[in-house]
């Protein structure tokens, strides 16, 4: 049930579900906290379980920096987003329906994952009509928002994203003001082997207005790295720059690489990086492509 799970979460350590041969559906009343003073937290659905937040609630809060939420993982308020705990994997899993557009929730963004310290890993899970706020500066991430991990240390304990679907067809998409898909401040990315489409970016007017940029991922902050393998975005949309991704490092020290991977179908906004369909980004230097389209 919803309770037992959100149970399970705050008590930490390896979750799974017996829910029967069939693939089955557990809706949240209330989201599931991962709490700063316990172990590790594993969700394994097995590849049969879809978590809901029933278009009321967010699914998965995680944030080393709430104090209401087991203690600060530091112990103290003033390095938190430096930790490397709490740690939350999610695993074979699909979650639907997380939304945050209604407030009232911890921090702004993530309809399914709220993610702020700590170590995150999302492998071969499915993220399909999550929402948040449609209009907003810097609110992001339909699905998942990563916020403020120090400038020096993002680039070493990057989010990981292997094998994992956000969208995949018209009408499962996510949606934010920012960041359809993903949005994080501060914070690196590895993505692997995953697939991006039917995801927007709803708000307008840019940074200065109400958002609108990274239909499918926002990513800003200083020193971080972005990495894309093996992975197709398509079909996503942003009103203003980036439909595909858009990046900025605004001390222009970080990067972004494009590996194996096809970028297709992402309509251009007001404004995208020349010869980058698709894209918005303001780096070290232009991004690295190797054995990809980007059209």
């Amino acid at each position: 049930t919803g309770d037992a799970f959100v149970a399970a979460v705050a008590k930490g350590g390896v979750i799974t579900f017996d829910c029967g041969p069939s693939p089955a559906t557990i809706t949240l009343s209330a989201t599931a906290k991962v709490h700063n003073d316990k172990g590790p937290v594993v969700v394994d659905g097995g590849g049969k379980v879809t978590l809901s937040g029933g278009g009321k609630v967010r699914i998965l809060y995680m944030n080393a920096c709430d104090p209401a939420n087991g203690g600060y993982a530091s112990g103290a308020p003033g390095n938190c987003n430096e930790q490397v705990t709490p740690k939350l994997t999610v695993q074979n899993i699909t979650f639907v329906d997380g939304d945050v557009r209604l407030g009232n929730v911890e921090e702004g963004g993530g309809g399914a994952m709220y993610v702020r310290g700590g170590r995150t890993k999302i492998v071969n899970a499915r993220f399909f009509h999550n929402a948040c706020d449609p209009a907003g500066s810097d609110v992001g991430g339909g699905a998942v928002r990563v916020l403020d991990f120090p400038k020096a240390g993002s680039v070493a304990r990057p989010v990981y994203v292997v094998n994992s679907t956000f969208g995949g067809k018209a009408g499962y998409g996510n949606t934010c003001a920012n960041g359809g898909a993903l949005s994080s401040i501060g914070a690196s990315w590895s993505i692997y082997n995953s697939v991006f489409s039917d995801n927007t970016a709803t708000g307008t007017g840019a940074n200065s207005g109400d958002g609108g940029n990274g239909g499918a991922i926002y990513n800003d902050g200083n020193t971080m790295a972005h990495q894309l393998c093996g992975t197709l975005m398509e079909n996503n949309k942003a009103n203003e720059g980036g439909s595909a991704i858009f990046f900025v490092s605004n001390d222009r020290s970080g990067t972004i690489a494009i590996t194996d991977s096809t970028l297709r179908k992402n309509p251009r906004g007001k404004f995208e990086t020349p010869g980058f369909p698709g894209l918005y980004v303001l780096a070290k230097g232009p991004p690295t492509v190797t054995n990809s389209t980007i059209e």
